[in-house]
């Protein structure tokens, strides 16, 4: 079983390469995101169109079901072969959200606490989009737990873009 990797934009090419990904998740602004790579094959690139908010914001597109529900299909879709990269411009809100989303997902017998040390343990600056995660919690039926996971590992140290990590499965 492959893990979930994430990164921010700028690390995009070097980290498709190092870890081999067979599948993408691009979560950017609307008209932003980026062309599928080559390296990965068609229908294995999604695409989420979303700004990294919490609150309506004029200009910007709120995070609401349609898109973790795109999130967590895609998840659903990945055949865990070989890993998943996800990404947004930062890798620090939207794309540690979705890969915490996903391992959730994909781990349901997981406690949702662990999966949220795990993921503070391989990134000190993830800082997952809350509204994201409280969307995923509802769609889940996890009773307010990813939420209270997330918010028991506090906000991610400052930084202008996260490190590269991986965020095991198992």
């Amino acid at each position: 079983m492959s893990d979930i990797h994430v990164c921010p934009l700028s690390q995009l090419p070097r980290i498709l390469e190092s870890t081999g990904a067979s599948h993408l998740m691009t979560l950017m602004k609307i008209g932003t995101a980026i062309a599928r790579p080559e390296g990965i094959a068609d229908g294995r690139h999604c695409v989420v169109e979303v700004s990294d908010i919490v609150a309506p914001l004029d200009g910007h597109v709120l995070p609401g079901e349609v898109h973790v529900r795109r999130i967590l299909d895609f998840a659903a879709f990945w055949d865990r072969d070989r890993p998943l990269l996800i990404h947004c411009y930062a890798g620090i809100s939207r794309s540690t959200a979705a890969a915490y989303i996903a391992a959730c997902a994909l781990a349901p017998e997981r406690d949702e606490a662990e999966i949220a040390r795990a993921l503070r343990a391989a990134s000190p600056s993830a800082t997952p989009n809350a509204l994201f995660v409280e969307i995923a919690d509802r769609l889940l039926g996890r009773g307010g737990r990813m939420s209270a996971a997330i918010a028991g590992i506090g906000r991610g140290a400052d930084a202008f873009e996260g490190n590269p990590f991986a965020l095991a499965l198992g």
